[in-house]
């Protein structure tokens, strides 16, 4: 039996699961030689939401972030999420976006592309599949959304499984982003995918329902290959099972990670300060720290349910919580059990407030619904009733082929657009995603380089942002 893997999630996931995503770059300075130092299979420090979160609330250059993190940390290997077709953006993009998102990624000091899909669907992960096999020592894995219900049984996740390696996925990751897997479902599932695939199998679970490090555990008796974990600071609650205990738990045993709790321990002072400043700010909210068992029953990310609440505050309904969480099963049947991560999950849970508040189900359909049920993020994983099609969409045509085909390409198109921000190539790809909110970054960062006359504060050194 080799060593367990361990893929350490403090940089992203751990902070945008119970802050979402406000960790400055300035704050992960300090830990990051000690970081390099661990001898971790992974770091996973950027995509998901980082992107979003450096442009929107953090004035920060997402591209800079992972260029400071390669420079500060050469001897690890850089991991990042990435929704395939989706990209970092909350639409398909073409092909020739994507092909260059992944070309920049690899080129600016990522070594491990995450790539899923919230559908599940493999048409919508081959481009980026492909793109990542093209990089000189990029390693493409592919993550199942991993979700409970109708046709969600161990024959689909080998099925499911099967593609991915046959499309050229280096290795497997089983993303549990709500935190739905439990103990022996595990072992029973990753003994099936490990006897049908030969590449690495890599689990991922949130601990909101105070089980994922269980899960782990019989995930590596299964034969799991790598594990997530966050440092215990910024661990458990909606976060993940912590790296020190399980470091702890398999030391001395044929799983043995290699990696030094003593080591480890040095880096926690530092997020341990961290932690105590988000309490104080109310950015980490202790309600992220609790273990909450409604996962298992309503399958609500955790992030899903802070947006639902969020919602709700905003209508004057928060009352009505517990009807929206009972609403989210039956809008999911309905939309043909879509896995709820990012973007359906937002799809799924914005409908089933509405149809709440509304008094009616489906008296109002958001666009982004609309756009879920005619095929616009591919296929579900259960055909939907026509019925219930033509309610949502009347006499319009649902799209059955990849929806990335029926795009133009947009790499030109795009930089003509924002040719008046350009500094960067990755510039055009930051614009591509986030539009005006791309471009409120890119204003900021010329008023700090430039004064309001446009004269360059000092030729010499440039002013960067804050």
């Amino acid at each position: 039996m080799a060593k367990v893997g361990i893929t350490e999630t403090i940089l992203r996931d751990a902070h945008q699961s119970l802050i979402a995503t406000r960790m400055t770059t300035e704050e992960m300075l300090p830990a990051l030689e000690m970081l390099d130092n661990i001898g971790y299979h992974s770091l996973e420090c950027w995509g998901g939401a980082t992107f979003d979160a450096c442009l929107r609330f953090l004035n920060e250059d997402p591209w800079d972030r992972l260029r400071t993190l390669r420079a500060k940390m050469p001897k690890t290997k850089l991991q990042m999420l990435y929704r395939g077709q989706n990209m970092l953006g909350y639409r398909h993009y073409a092909d020739d976006l994507v092909e260059y998102f992944v070309q920049k990624s690899v080129a600016n000091g990522i070594d491990i592309i995450r790539i899923f899909d919230a559908l599940n669907d493999i048409r919508n992960l081959e481009t980026s599949i492909k793109a990542a096999k093209k990089e000189k020592g990029a390693h493409a894995q592919v993550a199942i959304s991993y979700t409970t219900g109708p046709t969600y049984d161990i024959d689909y996740y080998v099925q499911y499984a099967k593609k991915i390696e046959e499309v050229g996925a280096d290795s497997i990751c089983l993303k549990d982003m709500a935190g739905l897997l439990v103990p022996y479902d595990t072992y029973n599932l990753v003994k099936a995918l490990k006897e049908t695939v030969k590449i690495p199998i890599q689990i991922h679970s949130h601990f909101t329902a105070g089980i994922a490090d269980m899960v782990m555990m019989k995930a590596i008796e299964a034969g799991a290959d790598v594990i997530d974990t966050a440092l215990s600071p910024l661990a458990m609650g909606t976060s993940h099972p912590a790296t020190e205990s399980m470091v702890a738990a398999l030391a001395g045993t044929p799983y043995d990670t290699g990696l030094d709790l003593k080591k480890l321990k040095e880096i926690s002072p530092i997020f341990t300060d961290l932690r105590h400043k988000y309490l104080e700010s109310g950015l980490l909210n202790p309600k992220m720290l609790e273990v909450d068992t409604n996962a298992l029953i309503y399958q609500v990310p955790g992030g899903m349910l802070s947006n639902l609440v969020s919602q709700l505050k905003q209508a004057g309904k928060e009352d009505q919580l517990e009807e929206v969480l009972q609403e989210v099963p039956r809008v999911r049947k309905d939309a043909g059990y879509p896995p709820l991560v990012t973007p359906s999950s937002q799809i799924v849970g914005t409908q089933a407030v509405f149809n709440v508040i509304g008094g009616e189900r489906y008296k109002m359909v958001t666009k982004e619904f609309k756009g879920l049920v005619r095929g616009e993020y591919g296929r579900t994983p259960v055909p939907m009733d026509p019925e219930f099609v033509k309610k949502i969409i009347g006499d319009e045509e649902q799209i059955t082929c990849r929806p990335a085909d029926q795009l133009e390409p947009e790499l030109e198109k795009t930089r003509k657009e924002m040719a008046e921000w350009y500094e960067q190539e990755e510039d055009v790809l930051t614009y591509a995603q986030f539009g005006q909110v791309a471009v409120k970054f890119f204003e900021k960062r010329r008023n700090a380089k430039y004064g309001i006359d446009g004269k360059h504060l000092n030729a010499e050194e440039p002013v960067h942002p804050v």
